[in-house]
């Protein structure tokens, strides 16, 4: 059903790459190089053809840059992308983002393991 649109968007992009103007060939060139993953959806079940998921994901680690103006230090920087990273990763499994952080430093006051961003799985 997607092969004719496959098909002519490859010529396109094709033609594109002879373009007069650089930035328009760079980015053919380079949607080129990737085209056989876009087209991931059409193979694979469960791929989604957008990235909409992701950019939801995203959104509050955003708007709370916005919001805060940034980090001043590489070390304010790393603190905040490894806790939005925390939140969101317990959100998306539905799990408590404050009992994880309080398990994560009961374990560091106690020189226990930490406990893990992967959800456990059933055996």
């Amino acid at each position: 059903m997607l092969q004719p649109v496959r098909k002519e968007l490859e010529q396109v992009l094709k033609r594109g790459c002879f373009s007069t103007e650089p930035k328009a060939a760079s980015f053919c060139r380079d949607i080129l190089k990737r085209y056989t993953s876009l087209w991931t959806f059409t193979r694979r079940e469960g791929v989604e053809p957008t990235n909409n998921r992701t950019e939801r994901a995203l959104r509050k680690a955003v708007l709370w840059r916005k919001g805060s103006f940034g980090s001043d230090s590489p070390r304010g920087s790393r603190f905040a992308e490894r806790m939005l990273t925390v939140a969101e990763t317990m959100r998306t499994q539905g799990r408590n983002v404050l009992d994880f952080i309080e398990a994560t430093l009961r374990a560091f006051t106690t020189g226990a393991h930490s406990p893990s961003l992967l959800q456990a799985t059933s055996s």
